[in-house]
Order: C-alpha cells, then structure tokens, then sequence
C-alpha cells in the first residue's frame, strides 16, 4: 500500500521541478519502499508564493470557519487511522499499535488547536482620559516555515500545522525524508477538510538547503523546529540574523529520580514502557535513572526483568513491543555510546548489541554504574538505552539531575509530599512529571528551557507564538 509521495504546494500534488527524487526504506528490512521529491529553489519559491497567497485568505477567514474545517481534518485523520498507521509502521519502524496511537492523538490534537482558534482573544485596557479606547488585538504573524523530524512523523507536525492554522497563518511543512508518507496524510485529511489552496505547503529535500533558503526569505514570518540541539542553535541563530520569530523544541536527557520511598512495581512499568517506546527515540524519553541507593538493587533486577520481556521485531508482526530504529546511523550510535561506557567501567546488565543483519534492530540495553565521562551520560542517546546509577541524598539526586545543560523532561517517583515538591521546585526542566507520565497532552504546555530550547508546541501557550500582540489607541471625535 505503500505509494511514492509528492509535494503538496497551492493545493495540488506534484513532482518536484527537476524530476529528482530520494528513496525511502523501510527500517525493519532495509527494503526500498517509495520514493519522494527532492524540492529545489523553484519549488520552494512556488511554495513561498503559494503561502503568501494563502495567508490573505485564511486571516481573513473566521475563527468560527477556521475552526470548523479543522475539526473536519480530525475526525478524516481518525477515519483514516488504520491505513496511516499502517504507513507510518512501513517507513518508521514503530509498532502498529503506537502508529495508531499517535495518529489518533494527533486528532485529539488538531480539535484542541480547532478551538483555541475561538479563544485568542484580545482585550480592552481602561483608559486614562475621556472618550478613549484602547484595544489589544492578536493578529496571525504572517507564513511559517516549520522543520521535522522522523521521529513522530505525525504528532510533531501536527502540532506546529495545527497552531499556525487556528491563529491564521499559512504554513509550509519541511516535513521528514525518512518518514514522508504519514505526514502527507495528515495534510491531506487537512486539504480534503476544505483547506484553501496556499495555506498548507509541504516540501522535501536536503535539511540544511530548504532552512537556509526558507528562514531569510521575507515571506517567512515565524519558524518552528523540532530536533537537535546543534542544528536549532544553527537555526536559531539564522532566524535571529533576520529577527524571525522562533519556537525550539530541541534534544533531552531526561533524568528520572527514584526514590527510597517510590512504588517501584510502579516506577519500573511506567519507566520501562516510557525508556523503550518508540525503541527509546523520543526527545522525552528517560534516559538517566537516578536511584536512591536502598531500592537500587531491587529497581535494577525489576528494571532488566521488565526490558528483557520485550519482544523486539518488525512493528507489523502481532505482538512485538518495540520495532527497529529509524535508520543506520541510530545502529552505529547505540554500539558506539555502549562500547564506550564499558570501557570506562559501566556494567552490562543485558542487550547491548544489533539483532541480526537485516533491519536496524538493535537490544534494549541497561547499563549500571556508569561514569559520568561516559559519552552516553553527556550525549542524547536517542535509541534504547538506559543507564543506571546509585546515589545517597536527596541533593546528591537533584544536583545530577541539573548536571546536564539540556532541559526538556524530567520524572520522579516518591510518595513523600516533601521530596515531590523539592523535586518540582528545584528541577531545571519545562517539564516534569511526578509518579506517572503525564506529558504530551493537547492541553497542556510541551517545551523546554536550556539547551533543549524555547517557546511551547501544547496548551494555551502554543498559539501564542503564531500571533502578534497590536495595541490600538483611538481619541473618538
């Protein structure tokens, strides 16, 4: 079922200009599955005019109307889950049950944003004179480029897409190489909803050329990134030559402290699911497990029993719980982060090594006693990789938690109120998450502080950054 993928730009389907195109595989086989546009200069200046167009449109379409076609794209993506799921699995690698999942709560997502739209309100301030009135008013920045990963090829789209359409701005998607065929689907629930032509654009080609041609180029108002913190510093930096507006949504290490007093039949379920979802490439995922030395013993035989029990395979075959990584490169990097940390002592507790040679399948790993100069314990891992220390204090906990200079997600497991609110109040993260996982959701706030950047893709606050604040002062005469 799987079909070559094309360019969506001005409400139509197409090749790119040049002809030129890129295959895609599939990560459990190695197997050439598709092919997709390689977008050159012409198609983005295509795309840009497009966008341009289209924002004269949809600003000037009601919230209410806006509103209604969105809501229109959730319940076709809803419609459409089981054959999306099925193509996200074929070019991703995850199981089928989890591509279902996210292209579900993607839905969630997109009737979230379809009512936010109703709600950005502006206000009125009491003036100081007679016959006065002085209004704030949010008006749709303008076009925005947004830039994905492969990762979650639908829900990291759809948030950015979602939040620029419900304030009134075109968008064009820069969406994966890797992983095209699902996100195409989520913008084509959106054109088949009734999108105007030029509101939603979708290219794909080299990274690097279509950021650097997009993010400088006038039309583009606003920029939205999601990936690693090297390449949105790079952007970031770009954007700020040109005084773009900016969200960063960067790389993680997320530090999950358990304590002498946490449910570890508890910890470890939530924890291990959490580690090895999406064969552990998630920006959130919990990569460092902080334990308090009295339950250390214990967590780890818990925390290796539960890995072990996870049946690694193609994402398509019944029962498989975590599928192969993205690509090659994850391989390499996952043989490299745990060779280096044995040879500085860390133990293996089991996995560690690919499974066979076709696919990029690769063990659950546990390591213990890491050190700290280890690479892993510096560097985002970004595959199934847990390493797991032992610590005496609560401070001693809290200080390794805040070593790192990223800040996207941390977690903490305690049934002391005392510990809890140590750990919320003095953890450097924009997210935290004490006794269950609780992130991610439609409504609440998604973002990070540090070097896992800036701004928020969830709740209230994501519309936000797509909107530009006017105050207007009027004497009446």
């Amino acid at each position: 079922m799987y079909k070559d993928v094309l360019l969506f730009i001005d409400g139509e389907w197409r090749p790119s200009v040049s002809g030129r195109t890129l295959p895609v595989f599939d990560p459990a086989t190695d197997a050439e599955i598709g092919r997709i546009p390689h977008a050159n200069q012409a198609d983005l200046d295509a795309a840009l005019a497009a966008a341009q167009r289209g924002f004269e449109i949809w600003r000037n379409t009601s919230a209410f109307e806006r509103s209604k076609i969105m809501r229109k794209a959730a319940e076709l993506l809803r419609q459409r889950a089981p054959e999306i799921a099925e193509l996200m699995t074929r070019e991703q690698g995850k199981p089928l049950a989890e591509a279902k999942a996210e292209t579900l709560a993607s839905a969630d997502i997109i009737d979230w944003f379809a009512e936010e739209s109703k709600r950005a309100y502006g206000r009125i301030i009491p003036a100081r004179s007679a016959g006065v009135q002085q209004m704030v008013i949010k008006e749709p920045v303008g076009p925005v480029a947004a830039f994905t990963p492969w990762n979650f090829p639908i829900n990291q789209v759809v948030r950015k897409l979602s939040a620029a359409l419900a304030a009134g701005c075109s968008i064009i998607v820069k969406a994966p190489e890797e992983t095209p065929a699902s996100p195409a689907e989520l913008i084509r629930a959106y054109a088949d909803a009734g999108v105007p032509a030029g509101v939603i654009n979708l290219v794909y080609g080299v990274p690097a050329e279509i950021s650097e041609y997009l993010i400088p180029h006038p039309v583009i108002q606003k920029i939205s990134f999601t990936g690693s913190t090297p390449v949105g510093k790079h952007l970031a930096a770009l954007a700020g030559q040109h005084m773009k507006r900016a969200t960063m949504e960067l790389g993680g290490h997320g530090p999950a402290l358990i304590f002498n007093d946490a449910d570890i039949d508890t910890a470890v379920k939530i924890l291990v699911a959490a580690k090895f979802r999406n064969a552990g490439q998630v920006c959130v995922s919990p990569t460092r497990f902080i334990v308090q030395k009295d339950v250390f013993e214990r967590f780890v035989d818990k925390f290796v029993t539960a890995a072990s029990a996870l049946k690694v395979g193609n994402g398509l075959e019944a029962g498989t719980t975590m599928g192969p990584l993205a690509n090659d490169r994850r391989l390499a990097a996952m043989e490299i982060l745990t060779a280096d940390a044995v040879k500085l002592g860390a133990q293996l507790r089991i996995g560690g090594k690919r499974i066979g040679n076709q696919g990029n399948f690769f063990e659950p790993t546990v390591l213990t006693n890491v050190p700290l100069q280890a690479r892993a314990m510096t560097e985002e891992p970004f595959g199934p990789l847990a390493l797991i220390n032992a610590y005496d204090t609560v401070d001693e906990m809290i200080a390794e938690a805040n070593r790192l200079p990223y800040g996207l997600a941390a977690y903490a497991y305690t049934s002391s109120q005392k510990t809890a609110l140590a750990v919320s109040s003095r953890v450097a993260s924009g997210m935290v998450s004490i006794n269950h996982h609780g992130l991610g959701l439609p409504e609440v706030p998604f973002g990070g502080i540090k070097d896992s950047g800036y701004g928020s893709e969830g709740g209230s606050e994501a519309i936000e950054a797509y909107l530009n604040t006017k105050f207007v002062s009027q004497l009446a005469i």
